[in-house]
């Protein structure tokens, strides 16, 4: 009896195509819940099915500056993941980390799996690449600043929903006469910082920094305190005093207030489709990012925001084959038309968005598209191709801080931008300093 169970042991594990190869894991770190974090579950779910040699692992580590935090950690522990998601604005830490990290063009390469750079539209592969070209990081999760339109509260204030809003001097007027209108929440906010001066400054082709925004090289300083920027935020400012603007919070808490249908306009990212979409009860829709008219060579091109996806050294080379072939399917573009349309990121690949465009989705969903003309439509110029300054998450907390203190009216708009480039300009030289 004994000899029979070991020979049909030995005869299972000669048939088991798993046996005599165990599937190699690759870890994934990233920052999503929500609806967000369920379609990446989606995804990964997804690709595990598709194949049998790997298996990826995902893991929410918290909002995007924990989830970095917990990247860094678990490298000098020795127990980094294959893949982390960063975003935007940590990517010169990135890739000032020496030994840390491996070039996803060079992943890639070595992997074998489909790759090809000059598929990824120009705007995003722009911000992750070397200065040579070479990606560094897999663009993933790219949005851009746009204006979210609750057209029932228009209309309920008296308000033509259909007025135009293309410049912030007719959103000037639509506020005035929504809070005339007994609206009490005219205009809100995500991402103050990001929206209001980062994407500013690119979209009226002004710089918000030196050094052509930090791509040229470490030694940058912050140009946020220029005159454009400081008009915007005067404006900001008095709408603010004037119960035109309220103030909710440095990320997106705004964004409640306005799926709630509690305020009229919202500045936020494309990527709040997937959670207006689903929650709102009103009808809305999505324009273009306002800019104002004769301010610098407006509309320039906004930038992107979001994440992307670097790959992490101290792994063995069949994991990073895994790492390779995970990158590209989420590349491909079935799933990255799905990915967009699902969400309202951005198509990383031309492709997708070719696909979206021919299934109908943009006729059949007004508004959907308003991201990508908004980025793809003018070639970047050195103000709009991005950021790329170390140390930029604290920064942005220094610039989080004083906006703060125009919109209590504590400080002028100069005052407080003019203290924002003393303070961060501290941090860029103690980065400069430390990656020579």
């Amino acid at each position: 009896m004994r000899n029979h169970l070991l020979g049909t042991l030995a005869a299972a594990t000669i048939l088991s195509p798993f046996a005599a190869m165990a599937e190699t894991e690759v870890h994934f770190w990233h920052a999503f819940g929500g609806r967000l974090g369920e379609l990446v579950a989606a995804q990964v779910e997804d690709f595990n099915a598709s194949q049998s040699d790997y298996v990826v692992v995902q893991s929410r580590k918290g909002n995007y500056s924990e989830t970095l935090n917990s990247g860094i950690a678990a490298f000098r522990a020795g127990e980094q993941p294959h893949i982390l998601m960063v975003f935007e604005v940590g990517t010169a830490t990135m890739m000032a980390a020496r030994g840390a990290v491996r070039p996803v063009h060079e992943v890639m390469a070595q992997s074998g799996a489909a790759f090809d750079q000059d598929a990824y539209i120009g705007a995003v592969k722009g911000y992750y690449t070397s200065t040579k070209g070479d990606m560094l990081s897999l663009p993933f999760n790219a949005s851009t600043p746009v204006l979210w339109v609750n057209r029932d509260a228009m209309a309920a204030a008296g308000v033509d929903p259909d007025t135009d809003l293309s410049t912030w001097q007719n959103v000037d007027t639509a506020l005035t006469a929504l809070k005339a209108g007994g609206e009490d929440c005219p205009l809100v906010t995500a991402w103050q910082s990001w929206i209001h001066l980062e994407n500013f400054s690119a979209y009226h082709d002004v710089p918000f920094a030196s050094k052509d925004n930090g791509f040229a090289g470490l030694d940058t300083e912050l140009m946020l305190n220029g005159k454009a920027q400081v008009a915007h935020l005067n404006a900001m400012g008095q709408w603010a005093k004037d119960g035109k603007f309220i103030y909710t919070g440095r990320r997106n808490e705004g964004g409640a207030n306005f799926r709630a249908g509690d305020c009229a306009l919202f500045t936020e990212s494309s990527a709040g489709y997937a959670g207006i979409k689903k929650e709102a009860t009103f009808d809305f829709e999505v324009r273009p990012l306002p800019y104002w008219e004769g301010v610098g060579n407006s509309p320039q091109n906004t930038i992107i925001g979001g994440a992307s996806l670097w790959v992490m050294e101290g792994h063995s080379e069949d994991e990073y084959k895994g790492a390779g072939e995970f990158l590209s399917f989420l590349s491909s573009t079935d799933v990255q038309a799905a990915w967009h349309q699902d969400t309202g990121y951005l198509p990383i690949t031309a492709e997708a968005g070719n696909a979206t465009r021919a299934a109908g989705f943009y006729a059949a969903n007004p508004g959907t598209e308003v991201a990508v003309i908004q980025m793809t439509t003018n070639k970047p110029t050195a103000n709009s191709n991005g950021l790329r300054l170390g140390s930029f998450d604290q920064i942005r907390g220094i610039i989080d801080e004083e906006l703060e203190g125009i919109w209590a009216g504590d400080k002028t708009a100069q005052e407080a931008m003019d203290s924002a480039k003393e303070r961060g300009d501290a941090l860029l030289r103690r980065f400069e300093s430390a990656n020579r």
